[in-house]
């Protein structure tokens, strides 16, 4: 089968970074869904395990963490899909990655896919939805539904993939103030289509910001990116007994003392913690991607597919990976077919 892999970490400028390889088709074990993969997206992880993750034995390493397409076989346990099914998911980071022809995923993280996108509309969702998702519901512990409960939700890097699908979780299914932060023009303009009610700019103190628009302290905080960078300024802006989380790698140390005088709470999100431990629970991935499926169809969620990059190979993917680590991009970066 195609694929894309690295045999060495290499800067994302050197045409080794990424290669065009040919690879054996993968077997799927016992839970697992064979999948043929339609399109894919790129985040963050990808470049930040590209990397600092040497590739063990010589072999080649396959990245890729998002993913839609055609379940071609199902294992012997597998009870939730069948052959013939469209899908998408994000994948385990312990596992092979998704920027192949043919790839195995655990039916338990698996979602059906909105019938009302493409390939590449879908594709750019599942990484996102379900960190978005964990983050505002299971972490922040925020209630679903309209009802005002004077209750901000202030997100640092509201334009990014993450972001991106916060802004609308949040808006559309609690009664939050949704306050979201974006640095550019078209990224402001961008968070405010996505249904933010304030935005702010991050380059500028963030507690300073917030006072021009009327709001002294927030209940709520969704640090997506920089947290070291603005650490302090999220302890000022949240309200005493408010909570911070995160998902970001901060290259600083954080001072957690800090917290201690509000008695405000700090939570890690990380959405593959489910499958690396197969958590009791770890079939809750595959129910909030069904439920994020049917909120698409029903008009309520939209696909954050920011640029389209063309067809799944090492070139293509080599400039999203330099795209991402710019830091500019806006949305989800999508390739589709090998």
């Amino acid at each position: 089968m195609k694929a894309v892999a690295y045999y060495q970490s290499l800067p994302i400028e050197h045409t080794d970074a990424l290669l065009d390889v040919e690879l054996p088709a993968p077997m799927p074990g016992p839970r697992d869904l064979l999948v043929e993969v339609k399109a894919i997206a790129v985040n963050p992880v990808d470049t930040k395990i590209r990397r600092n993750v040497a590739p063990e034995g010589g072999a080649a390493k396959v990245l890729g963490w998002d993913a839609s397409g055609i379940v071609k076989a199902v294992g012997s346990d597998v009870s939730l899909f069948q052959p013939g099914d469209r899908v998408y998911y994000a994948g385990a980071i312990n596992r092979a990655g998704t920027n192949s022809e043919l790839h195995v995923v655990d039916e338990r993280i698996v979602g059906p896919m909105p019938q009302t996108l493409t390939f590449a509309e879908a594709a750019a969702m599942p990484l996102t939805a379900i960190t978005a998702w964990e983050l505002l519901f299971e972490r922040l512990q925020i209630s679903q539904g309209s009802e005002d409960q004077n209750q901000s939700l202030l997100i640092v890097g509201a334009a990014g993939g993450v972001g991106s699908m916060l802004v609308q979780l949040a808006r559309q299914l609690t009664g939050l103030t949704v306050i979201g932060t974006a640095s550019r023009p078209e990224t402001q303009a961008w968070v405010r289509e996505l249904g933010a009610h304030h935005v702010i700019d991050h380059r500028q103190p963030l507690s300073e910001e917030l006072k021009r628009i009327g709001i002294g302290q927030v209940t709520h905080v969704a640090s997506l990116t920089q947290t070291d960078q603005h650490f302090a300024q999220l302890v000022e802006a949240l309200a005493p007994q408010g909570r911070l989380a995160l998902i970001d790698d901060p290259e600083q140390a954080l001072d957690i003392m800090q917290l201690k005088r509000k008695s405000l709470s700090l939570h890690w999100e990380l959405m593959f913690t489910r499958s690396l431990f197969e958590t009791a629970d770890m079939i809750e991935q595959h129910r909030l991607l069904k439920r994020v499926a049917e909120l698409v169809d029903a008009g309520t969620l939209k696909t954050t597919l920011g640029e389209h990059f063309g067809s799944i190979n090492a070139a293509n993917l080599r400039r999203a990976h330099g795209l991402l680590q710019s830091g500019t991009a806006r949305g989800k970066i999508v390739l589709e077919g090998f």
